[in-house]
């Protein structure tokens, strides 16, 4: 709460002197994904807090200049998360020298169209073998998965706000986007209560924004956007800045396991298209698939309506609850529609 308050400018200087004394020291964090949109305001968060000695970058650029400038606490290194030797030689080399003591490992593929081994060995086996080289590594102790709504399965007889414990989408025949994101999801979690590493697993709703990786920007793109005829879901998305809160609450806090992380906007599709300056038009469900198809192939988009049909005719919005209750979070920043950017497509 005092974290809040600081935030918020509601403490005194002296106060917030005290607070920041208070705080106990990570001797050193590392960020994979730390080029990425999320990635970048993580680290310049992390490079921020006075309780962190070290932040080590981890990105597929060669160099981060352009996306993290010089900072004496930060150390950047161009790796490759598809390679085992290559995690190893990390976290037993580099990793080790500057104490990392927290992973938040946040790297996946973000187009929806990748698919393919190259792709797996990046969503889901990058996670395994970090979480099984950091549990035995001498300085690692914690690790906190970036993990997504979309691992929840949305079914008319399944409850619409959705809790940790909720069911995951675990159906035949899903693309391989969803089914490496459960798949990373369930490597993580299955080792909770059996490995010495204290593991967070926290699971966002969607970020609207550009190279986020974000389908319904996509979507958005579209000066038209056609919904189902009938239908007029409620969504709940995320900003950036309440990701980036979300991670850095979770690296003090005591709690472990899985959280639900929501965003403060929750509002009909139809709103959403309206906030995003787009013309909405019902069309017969039945003729979604094939409008997009034709979209994604005559103009190269990366939105598929098969990975959204049930979220476009479903309520679907997860419960802060427990995120609220052991990590003291509380979505506190709404979405700047007249802000956001978007493709002309």
């Amino acid at each position: 709460m005092n974290e809040r308050l600081k935030k918020e400018g509601l403490l005194q200087a002296d106060e917030q002197e005290e607070l920041e004394a208070s705080q106990p020291t990570t001797e050193g964090v590392m960020v994979t994904g730390a080029t990425t949109p999320v990635g970048c305001q993580l680290v310049h968060r992390l490079l921020g807090d006075p309780s962190i000695k070290r932040v080590l970058a981890i990105g597929l650029e060669p160099h981060a200049a352009t996306f993290l400038p010089p900072h004496p606490k930060l150390t950047y290194m161009n790796v490759d998360l598809t390679r085992t030797r290559g995690i190893r030689s990390l976290l037993f080399g580099p990793a080790r020298d500057l104490g990392v003591e927290t992973i938040i490992h946040t790297a996946q593929h973000r187009k929806a169209t990748d698919r393919g081994r190259k792709v797996r060995l990046l969503n889901v086996e990058s996670s395994r073998a970090l979480l099984e080289l950091s549990e035995e590594h001498p300085t690692i102790k914690r690790f906190v998965l970036r993990s997504y709504i979309d691992v929840y399965k949305i079914d008319l007889h399944l409850p619409t706000m959705i809790e940790e414990n909720h069911p995951l989408n675990i159906s035949r025949g899903l693309s391989q986007w969803v089914r490496d994101r459960v798949e990373a999801d369930l490597t993580v979690c299955s080792r909770m209560g059996l490995s010495p590493l204290h593991i967070t697993v926290l699971r966002f709703a969607e970020c609207l924004g550009e190279n986020i990786g974000s389908q319904l920007y996509d979507y958005l793109c579209s000066r038209v956007c056609f919904r189902p005829l009938g239908f007029d879901p409620m969504i709940n998305v995320i900003t950036i800045r309440d990701m980036v809160e979300a991670f850095t609450l979770s690296l003090r806090s005591t709690g472990q396991g899985v959280y639900n992380i929501p965003g403060k906007d929750t509002l009909p599709l139809s709103e959403i298209i309206k906030n995003a300056g787009r013309l909405s038009v019902p069309v017969p469900g039945t003729m979604l698939s094939t409008l997009y198809q034709a979209r994604r192939v005559t103009r190269g988009t990366d939105f598929r309506y098969s990975l959204n049909n049930r979220r476009f005719h479903l309520n679907s919005i997860l419960d802060g609850s427990r995120a609220a209750r052991e990590l003291d979070y509380r979505p506190m920043f709404g979405v700047d529609w007249e802000g956001l950017e978007f493709e002309k497509t």
